[in-house]
């Protein structure tokens, strides 16, 4: 049986990975998937940068995706991996704070980042003449600037609470980051007013963006049935289709872990769900628009190209 400290003001997370040898080949699966998010959204992102023809606002917003998604799965795993491969659980009271404080910063700016991608589509599909208007360089760096910070401004008020709340003397967190949520089942007061918060913060950052989202794509559908051409409205629902695929994997576990009654949730629940929007979801993103967009595929294969005649 292990011991842990409880004198000591570290948190102890229990992890994701058992100790037998299922552990180890979890932890080679996560350890595989981590590699391949992080080539593929890097991938992701070099070919936006360096291929003229992505140059438009839809590959834009995906470049910051792809970014978001680099940054997302790095805050989570190499501490998880840590932690396994060294049998170091423990993390400082600050550094618990920190890797909380990035994982919602980066949560609320995907989930954002995604209603504006989903905007994009319905302005480039149903209102095509006045794209150039609504969808120039400016108003696509407003949106990644407003996602970013609101996300911040989110991630900083949760943050900063339960840091101030007192703490039992139980430090140890069943699961496998710094999750509040999960933090505060330690806490030594009633937490009913910051769950509320909790439902608040989640209906504004998922609830009414996933209506945003399912509204553009409901009026998207109604101008592809509309469409006189048959490639045109191949390559639009493409382009949806592969959208709501990642909107779905992202949205459906997160909504459902921080929506659902906490008494009604298990923690084993918890952590297999946070795994598809923490860890899975940034490997998926890539794949998906890429195997399913002849554009990205193009300029991979121009790039491929380039590199072997030099």
């Amino acid at each position: 049986m292990e011991y842990y400290n409880q004198t000591s003001t570290d948190f102890i997370l229990l992890g994701l990975f058992p100790s037998s040898r299922s552990g180890l080949f979890l932890f080679i699966f996560i350890a595989i998937i981590f590699l391949v998010a992080l080539i593929g959204n890097l991938t992701m992102t070099l070919l936006i940068l360096l291929d003229i023809h992505l140059h438009t606002p839809m590959y834009f917003l995906l470049s910051q995706l792809s970014l978001i998604d680099i940054s997302y799965i790095s805050t989570i795993v190499p501490k998880m991996a840590s932690a396994f491969l060294f049998g170091n659980k423990s993390i400082s009271f600050i550094g618990c704070g920190i890797q909380s404080f990035f994982f919602l910063t980066l949560a609320g700016a995907e989930t954002l980042l995604l209603t504006s991608m989903a905007y994009d589509r319905y302005v480039a599909i149903c209102c095509p003449l006045h794209y150039p208007i609504r969808m120039n360089k400016r108003i696509c760096v407003l949106m990644i600037l407003g996602s970013w910070m609101m996300g911040s401004v989110n991630s900083c008020a949760h943050t900063i609470y339960a840091l101030h709340i007192p703490y039992c003397r139980s430090r140890i967190i069943n699961h496998f980051f710094c999750d509040v949520p999960a933090m505060l089942t330690l806490a030594c007061m009633d937490t009913w007013v910051y769950e509320y918060t909790v439902f608040v913060s989640t209906t504004l950052f998922l609830v009414f963006p996933f209506i945003v989202i399912v509204c553009s794509y409901g009026r998207i559908l109604l101008a592809i049935c509309h469409m006189h051409s048959g490639e045109g409205r191949k390559k639009a629902y493409s382009t949806c289709s592969t959208h709501l695929t990642v909107v779905t994997f992202y949205y459906a576990p997160f909504a459902y872990t921080y929506l659902h009654p906490r008494s009604l949730r298990s923690p084993a629940e918890d952590k297999v769900l946070a795994v598809f929007y923490t860890i899975l979801t940034p490997m998926l993103n890539p794949i998906i628009y890429s195997l399913r967009n002849k554009e990205v595929m193009g300029a991979f294969s121009r790039l491929t190209q380039r590199i072997c005649s030099v």
